[in-house]
């Protein structure tokens, strides 16, 4: 009830409907309080446009994506080159050497896969 309901600055009011701080009284002081608050104003103007600028972010969001998947297809692209000459390579020394040092099972294997070739050119005709 002691209150005065038109009261200005209490803590319980938004900072928006504070009493503004006293202005200077030299005009050079006051020049440069207004110079400070126009840069302010500026500042906050230019962030809030940038956010609200939605085909500027979705094309920096389509950038940075692209970015990501141009680095990942480079790693993937120069791991495949890496293993494939030498990985194929090594597989064909690998079952080359398999088959010097078993050759009973590899006649076996190369007679079974040469029967079912035949098997099925002739069922063809």
């Amino acid at each position: 009830m002691g209150e005065d309901p038109g009261a200005v600055g209490t803590p319980a009011q938004p900072v928006s409907e504070r009493a503004p701080a006293p202005l200077p009284e030299d005009p050079a002081l006051l020049r440069a309080e207004i110079e400070r608050t126009r840069l302010e104003l500026g500042e906050t103007v230019a962030a809030l446009a940038e956010k609200t600028d939605v085909k500027a972010r979705a094309k920096e969001k389509a950038a940075e994506v692209r970015q990501t998947v141009q680095e990942k297809r480079a790693a993937l692209m120069g791991k495949a080159r890496e293993t494939s000459p030498d990985g194929a390579s090594s597989a064909a020394v690998q079952v080359r050497t398999k088959a010097r040092q078993n050759p009973v099972p590899t006649a076996a294997l190369a007679a079974l896969v040469g029967g079912i070739l035949i098997g099925r050119i002739t069922k063809r005709r």
